[in-house]
């Protein structure tokens, strides 16, 4: 073409301008080729292909466990491209053809398939823990406690939300240790850390083996949805319909 559209090093190669025009020139032939491949797949029998999916540690676990097997069974030849990502991010222009997200976060132009399973957010506390400190019977008895931080990927300490007859009420909280992925946040408050706040999934085994015990259940906020959602403005690919229907068939 008589222009230079990638500058290259030893190390990167990256798009010059002159690059990055073209392709974003060509972005939407690129889609509409996609799209009309995608048309006639449903002609070879049956869906292949790759799903591209963006999901949180706890949620692409479940995947894994819950949707993963049946997937390989039903439709072996699609492949699921599983992204681990607490950020929620814009998964149109990230290349992704789904994402899963609690449901009042999912953009409100996506379309949402939710899960089965709810997600409930608590307070646990080592057996340990309490019977040095004590039991706080109101979340403002927190303050007086050694609490775990949440950092969420913004940068954020999250406050810790709890409900009670239908009233709100959210806490900020101090103590020895931040952390930024639930598991080990469990793993701290069962060696005695501090009180800990996590989605049930993160809690589970540790409160079946007796590690960790849950602590103020009257606060309980409601339960929340879980959900994969997609765009609804662009046909869905066979890969990812086949990915929705083995999911809506677990519920």
């Amino acid at each position: 073409m008589g222009v230079r559209l990638l500058n290259r090093t030893t190390r990167s190669v990256s798009p010059t301008e002159a690059g990055f025009e073209l392709l974003a020139r060509l972005q939407p032939a690129l889609a509409t080729l996609d799209q009309a491949l995608d048309s006639i797949a449903g002609f070879r029998g049956s869906p292949s292909g790759t799903v591209r999916i963006n999901a949180p540690r706890l949620a692409a676990a479940r995947l894994v466990r819950d949707i993963l097997p049946a997937m390989a069974e039903r439709f072996p030849d699609v492949a699921v491209d599983l992204v681990v990502e607490g950020k929620l991010i814009d998964i149109v222009s990230a290349g992704f053809d789904a994402g899963v997200r609690l449901v009042e976060s999912i953009p409100r132009d996506m379309i949402a398939v939710a899960f089965a399973e709810e997600i409930s957010f608590f307070c646990v506390a080592s057996p340990d823990y309490l019977a040095r400190f004590g039991e706080p019977v109101t979340p403002d008895e927190l303050k007086q406690h050694r609490c775990i931080g949440h950092r969420v990927p913004s940068g954020k300490l999250y406050p810790w939300e709890f409900e009670r007859a239908g009233q709100p009420l959210a806490i900020d909280t101090s103590g020895p240790v931040i952390l930024d992925d639930e598991e080990l946040m469990v793993e701290a408050a069962s060696k005695g850390l501090g009180v800990a706040y996590v989605a049930s999934p993160a809690a589970e085994a540790a409160l079946a083996e007796g590690r960790l015990r849950r602590i103020l259940p009257a606060w309980t906020p409601a339960p929340e949805k879980v959900a994969i959602y997609y765009p609804g403005h662009r046909a869905v690919p066979p890969a990812l319909r086949a990915l929705l229907d083995v999911i809506k068939a677990a519920r």
